[in-house]
Formats: structure tokens, sequence, C-alpha cells
């Protein structure tokens, strides 16, 4: 990825905690805590896609939801800059089947700017008057993006936004996301646990593991020479699209 020009920011975590409570007895005496995010802190810059990345309970999609406001923090403060939306694993899980692609899109943004919106993530304006389960997992995918651009977010969280998708419409997707990431000048976070789909989109990487960053750095540089031994396990476990992580 190009390196970025600006060093505004877009988003501040500072001593970031989610601790859940394990509970005993019929009193429901605290025993313990589930730290899912444990004292993480970073920055994200305008114009950024940052990668999050590390195995299922690493704390990656907790985090992301403290940042879209679904979560409450234990501790710390989370500043985003402007308006944050998100996009979701489960396309057909997070849509409404009882609704038109227009009503969905309608409910972010007016009539006029559905056709726009459609039109924006690839498909055809006669997707508007269809429901959800009458489309691909790839275009209900692109339908749940349009909804979450239709809120004009300068902040756009996709968690695992490509992960139950086939590899080559996985690459449609990533490729969508790249060029809206221009179009409209947003900056990306996005969760995963594959660092071969984040070779082909972050700028920036954060290992994640047991609630903690393990590993931060750009890119290029994290997947030539990770130095923590739980990056280098990620590398070796996890299906890639595309050229080698070398």
């Amino acid at each position: 990825m190009e390196e970025l020009t600006s060093a505004e920011s877009i988003l501040e975590v500072r001593d970031l905690r989610v601790w859940f409570p394990i509970k005993k007895g019929i009193f429901s005496r605290t025993i313990g805590h589930v730290k899912a995010v444990d004292d993480v802190s970073f920055d994200m810059w305008r114009g950024e896609t940052l990668g999050v990345v590390g195995e299922s309970g690493s704390g990656k999609t907790t985090l992301a939801r403290v940042i879209a406001g679904l979560q409450r923090a234990t501790h710390g403060t989370v500043r985003p800059k402007g308006r944050v939306a998100m996009v979701f694993q489960d396309p057909l899980g997070s849509l409404n089947p009882r609704m038109t692609v227009r009503a969905t899109l309608t409910e972010a943004a007016d009539g006029a700017a559905a056709e726009r919106l459609v039109d924006m993530v690839g498909l055809d304006a006669s997707a508007l008057d269809k429901y959800p389960h009458e489309f691909s997992g790839g275009q209900r995918q692109r339908i749940c993006i349009a909804r979450a651009i239709a809120c004009r977010p300068s902040l756009l969280i996709c968690d695992e936004a490509v992960s139950a998708l086939d590899l080559s419409i996985r690459a449609q997707i990533l490729d969508l996301l790249a060029d809206l990431r221009q179009r409209l000048s947003l900056s990306l976070l996005f969760i995963t646990h594959d660092l071969g789909v984040v070779q082909h989109i972050a700028d920036r990487i954060l290992v994640m593991y047991h609630g903690r960053v393990v590993e931060e750095g750009p890119c290029g540089q994290v997947l030539r020479a990770p130095r923590e031994e739980y990056t280098r396990r990620l590398m070796d476990s996890v299906p890639r699209i595309g050229k080698p992580l070398t």
C-alpha cells in the first residue's frame, strides 16, 4: 500500500481494557476476569487502512465493538474523529430478511441516494427491490457495505468482512473496499485472522494475542520480518490469497 502523506489522527485509543467478570456460586461472587482487551493503546491516521490480526479469542472483535460504540469499556478511552460505521462477518445475519435493499438503505440515507449507493458497490439498480435471500454471499456483503457508507462515515470497521466468502469473491470485496477508501476518503479498520488477506489492503498491522497488542508496524515490514513467534505462527497457519507472504 502507498505510504500515508498525512499524520492527522482519525482515532485515538488509550489504555483500553475490556474485562468480563467470572462469577461463581449462588451469590454470583466475582472470582476473576476474562481480559478480552487488556491495556491496548494506539493511534490510527486519516486515510489509513489498519489491519488488526489475531486468532479467535484474541480480543480483536471486542476492540472493534468498543470503537463502534457497541460495547462498553472497563477502563481507558476511545476517541474517534467523526462517524464510525461497521461491516460484520455474516451479511445475511446482519440484514433484515423482511426488508428490501431499498428499505434497508433508505433507513440510513434518503431514497435518491439508494440508487447511487448500490452503484458504488457494484450492484445494479434492480437489486433495490429484492430481499436478502435473493442474493449470493458476496452480493449481500456489498449491500452491507452500501448501508455502512450511507451515513458518510470517516472510519469504516470491517470485522472479518471477507472471511465467510469464497477466495475469488473475497478478492473482489477487498478491491471494492480499497476503491471506496480512495473515493470517499475513508479510513479502514480491518479485523481479520488472516495475514494473507491483510497484505492486500493494510498499510499497517496490529497483531493481538490474549487481549494485548504483541506486534505492530508497517504491513510490509511485519510480513517480511515478524519479531514475534506468534506472528510467525499466524503466517504459517491460515490459507492465503495471491502472492506468498515474503
